[in-house]
């Protein structure tokens, strides 16, 4: 039964009232937030700091060239220092995906040991309000007892061995924010590293230069090594057996027994930033694309012949080697994998395992110092509880000062996000693929239209593929959170690096604006967003329910739709004026709490998401039309498109309005036009534009013409 025309503008009354009031409560919400946590902002105060020690210790100034203070022990009347406490904003600020960098306390020993890593403020979208600061303290926490002279990695969850010794330091990451505790690993160790060189004489200068490329004489692998460019240890059987002598693990190599001159391992180590090495070892062509990879970082070339192989059982490219280690002045620096397939240039390169492996900028390695490649044989004795017993042996290389030249002193610069990438390899592709089948379908249309169950049979494992696999299983929901942090990278660092962090968001971020361009809003809001996908399903799965449908007037829904405008530009507008708000507005969004944590959250936020999802099953995709945000901007994208994509008839409109009725979305007008900035880009009016048997022009044409062809089996039949 169709409502009444007092019945529906009751209804209208009540809705914008509801919208309204719903736009008022969140704007108070967003300025209380803001007024209750303005006074946390800023550095912490030297008495914040003091009260963390009790007597013996206590503070000292604050050093005059860096922002540490000087934590003393007084002893016997006299002080002694034991200690630096820093903040990693002041010294290393990468942004997260807030575009904020996070802040983290940081007390280091003077023998450069962790003492203690704690949170001050972090505004990752993972841990405001969604897993809560615990899971990211008990990560910190962790650094405690590890030291610089470690190589401290990320693992995975529950991977850390509780090793405190040795090259090699793991920690625990934490499930859903793996790039988020990549980036505060990363600012932690990069804050204490400077604070090392400054204060401890940990490192000689920044960084040594390649000299000049008109240098480069043709020589071969050999003529490097005699030249000095090339390092070099050679570990026979007996060597292996001599450093295990006197523990568990003496003589548990058979091999090592039986052929002690045999060659356990000939290591060549060379340094592919000077043009001597890297261009006589890879051609011109392949040392510049290197280069260019390397965005400013340092390329070493490893080479292990003999019977170990430390570069293949378990080893994983892109990631931080177990087996290798770099050193210098007494730290451990960030190594990491680097993926090379291409050959080489000289025909005596020795015929072994090799590996491309990746010193980044920030970590400070300077390759015209004397460094140390330090690789770890493990041997094992049992079987049942094996004993893992590790040595160390190191490849000293000190290269001839003559291939380099020191430039002008540079800005710290932190990478990392390139491992993100290797790390993420197939994620990406299998988006890539999902994205251009899409592009496919799209593109074929309205060819690719003419089969509605095949279409409906697409779409739908599509919208399931784009909830698990985008959403759940990638974590590639977008987020008005990226616009918070672009808009704060332009405002105050100008630092987007922080979108390197997550390369399927990044992608999809890039594919939303071509498609825009193209096809408009719908195919992101209608075919690519997790939480639109899980909105669509839902209302799919309670078909059979034969829930009534809301019906609202056009003058209405017009009023409704801008409401999410105001909200995009309302929390833009708190991202310029109270940055560290942003995170608390972004909660207008479900998509933290249904998508990203699976509704892991306090009640209020599962609340909010569950009253949207029951409002969905009453007014199609309710907070897509009319509420979000993102959207919104989607749209705004959209507005670059410069043809109308979907096909139209002269019929469309006038007389027949089939298609308007039937869209969900209120995207097509009384005039048959469609309204591409509300389109979700369904497909529903063009499966009827081409099915002969729905589109009612098309049924009518077919009627004249079997009319015209058998005209008394048509008057018979009943034809006009």
């Amino acid at each position: 039964m169709r409502r009444g025309g007092g019945d529906r503008r009751r209804l209208g009354f009540r809705l914008r009232a509801a919208a309204i009031a719903a736009v008022r409560w969140w704007a108070m919400v967003i300025a209380v937030v803001a007024v209750a946590t303005a006074a946390r902002a800023g550095e912490s105060t030297r008495d914040e700091l003091a009260a963390r020690f009790a007597p013996p210790f206590s503070l000292g100034e604050r050093d005059a060239k860096l922002p540490v203070w000087p934590v003393v022990k007084s002893e016997g009347g006299k002080d002694r220092l034991v200690a630096y406490i820093f903040e990693s904003a002041d010294i290393a600020p990468i942004p997260g995906f807030s575009g904020t960098p996070p802040n983290l306390l940081v007390v280091l020993g003077v023998d450069g040991e962790f003492q203690r890593v704690a949170v001050i403020s972090q505004h990752e979208p993972v841990f405001v309000d969604g897993l809560g600061t615990e899971p990211l303290e008990q990560f910190v926490r962790q650094y405690a007892g590890k030291t610089l002279a470690q190589n401290v990695k990320v693992g995975p969850p529950r991977s850390a061995q509780g090793e405190r010794s040795g090259s090699n330091a793991v920690i625990d990451g934490i499930a859903k924010a793996t790039a988020s505790v990549k980036v505060v690993n990363q600012s932690v160790l990069a804050a204490a590293l400077a604070v090392a060189r400054e204060k401890m004489g940990a490192a000689g200068p920044p960084r040594a230069a390649a000299v000049p490329r008109t240098t480069v004489e043709p020589s071969d692998f050999a003529g490097l090594e005699r030249a000095g460019l090339v390092a070099r240890l050679t570990l026979r059987e007996a060597d292996v057996e001599a450093a295990f002598a006197g523990t568990e693990a003496a003589g548990a190599d058979p091999q090592a027994r039986s052929d002690p001159n045999g060659i356990f391992a000939d290591i060549r180590v060379a340094h592919l930033n000077l043009p001597m090495v890297g261009v006589n070892l890879l051609g011109e062509a392949r040392w510049k694309h290197l280069m260019a990879r390397l965005d400013g970082g340092q390329a070493l070339l490893v080479s292990v012949g003999g019977r170990w192989r430390p570069f293949e059982e378990g080893y994983v490219h892109g990631a931080t080697p177990d087996a290798v280690s770099l050193h210098q002045g007494g730290l451990a620096l960030d190594l990491h994998d680097i993926v090379h397939e291409a050959g080489f240039a000289v025909a005596d390169l020795p015929a072994a395992p090799w590996v491309v492996l990746k010193v980044f900028r920030g970590a400070g390695f300077d390759p015209a110092e004397p460094w140390t490649l330090s690789f770890r044989v493990v041997r094992e004795k049992g079987q049942i509880f094996p004993v893992r017993i590790a040595k160390d042996f190191d490849v000293p290389v000190h290269l001839p000062q003559a291939w380099f030249e020191r430039p002008a002193e540079e800005a710290p610069e932190v990478g990392g996000w390139r491992s993100m990438w290797v790390d993420r390899a197939g994620d990406l592709a299998v988006v890539l693929a999902a994205v251009g089948l899409l592009a496919g379908v799209l593109a074929l249309q309205p060819r690719s239209m003419r089969r509605p169950r095949a279409v409906a049979a697409f779409r739908v494992g599509f919208l399931v593929f784009t909830l698990v696999g985008i959403g759940w299983v990638f974590q590639a929901q977008l987020s008005i959170v990226t616009l918070a942090g672009v808009v704060k990278a332009a405002t105050t660092t100008g630092d987007l690096g922080f979108l390197l962090w997550d390369p399927p968001s990044l992608v999809l971020w890039g594919v939303v604006i071509v498609t825009a361009a193209v096809w408009g809003r719908g195919t992101f809001c209608g075919w690519l967003c997790p939480f639109g996908a899980l909105q669509d399903l839902l209302a799919r799965a309670a078909a059979p329910l034969r829930l009534p449908r809301l019906e609202v007037g056009a003058g209405l829904d017009r009023q409704l739709r801008a409401v999410k405008y105001v909200v995009l530009f309302g929390f833009l507008a708190v991202a310029l004026g109270w940055p560290a708000q942003a995170e608390i507005a972004a909660e207008v969004e479900p998509f933290k709490t249904a998508i990203t944590l699976t509704f892991q959250r306090a009640w209020p936020a599962v609340a909010y998401v569950g009253a949207l999802l029951v409002a969905n099953l009453f007014v199609h995709k309710a907070f897509c039309r009319w509420l979000c945000p993102l959207g919104a901007f989607v749209a705004l994208l959209g507005r670059m498109r410069r043809f109308d994509w979907i096909a139209r008839r002269s019929e469309c409109g006038s007389p027949c309005r089939l298609c308007e009725k039937r869209c969900l979305y209120g995207a097509i007008e009384r005039s048959g036009r469609i309204d591409y900035d509300e389109c979700f880009q369904c497909m529903d009016c063009v499966v009827i534009h081409e099915d002969p048997q729905t589109c009612v022009p098309r049924v009518v044409a077919g009627r004249r013409r079997a009319a015209t062809v058998h005209p008394r089996t048509s008057r018979r039949e009943g034809v006009r």
